[in-house]
């Protein structure tokens, strides 16, 4: 009986995988799998850790949002990097290089391009993405479709890469990204380092996750990584930035 219960659980296993890779999320490699240090957040994927060779988008509607996501992006990168370089596009930059020090990143690490067009940038995500000595490719659009989301996810499929969407003050639309984020910034958290200024503090929403468990965390990062809290305080947004 309880032979006939274990190749049960081997069979339903194997399917499971199966259909994991059919969705484009396959079972981390020996050499892939690593800690990103989100602790509890891990268990909201499928596989419980951070799913690599795989896309995912993130969401924001206006600069303060946009600024708090490209943090919380590089934070990762500090793991996703430890075995190779990084390409970050986008057609307006928006990032000062010698900041991602702050995130355990040397800035030549990663190559930046500014596309002139929004067309343009999705071709060189495209390209970056099958290119399998990159870790990673950041990539910085305003719209994405079904069609280029696809494209972009057979990429990785082959290439192994990571891809990290970033889309900048347009609705959410049906993609195939595996995941969906929304990250706003709440109050510094920790020591300050500068008078006034302490460790960035984020609100990490993690709106859609293929086969896993969608949920809300207040993360906090420090010199040693992300700290995650499970139950988040209330937040109060700062008012968005006028413009014009």
């Amino acid at each position: 009986m309880g032979q006939a219960t274990e190749i049960q659980e081997n069979v339903v296993e194997r399917l499971r995988q199966e259909i994991l890779a059919m969705q484009g999320l396959r079972v981390p490699l020996e050499n892939e799998l690593r800690d990103t240090g989100l602790g509890i957040i891990n268990n909201a994927f499928p596989n419980q850790t951070f799913p690599v060779a795989a896309t995912h988008e993130f969401i924001s509607d206006n600069a303060q949002n946009g600024a708090a996501s490209s943090g919380f992006i590089a934070a990762l990168l500090r793991i996703l990097m430890c075995k190779g370089s990084c390409l970050w596009v986008s057609t307006r930059c928006r990032i000062f290089p010698p900041a991602l020090k702050a995130f355990g990143i040397s800035p030549d690490q990663v190559i930046f391009i500014d596309a002139r067009t929004s067309k343009d940038a999705l071709w060189i995500i495209e390209e970056g993405l099958k290119c399998q000595t990159l870790a990673a490719v950041v990539g910085e659009v305003q719209e994405l479709g079904f069609t280029e989301s696809r494209r972009l996810q057979l990429a990785v499929e082959t290439s192994r890469v990571t891809g990290l969407i970033h889309r900048y003050g347009s609705l959410p639309t049906n993609v195939t990204c595996v995941s969906r984020w929304r990250i706003t910034p709440v109050a510094s958290i920790g020591e300050p380092t500068i008078p006034g200024i302490g460790f960035p503090g984020w609100n990490v929403e993690l709106l859609k996750i293929r086969n896993g468990k969608p949920g809300r965390w207040q993360v906090a990062w420090n010199p040693d990584g992300f700290k995650v809290v499970q139950q988040p305080k209330v937040i109060e947004h700062l008012p968005a930035r006028k413009t014009g």
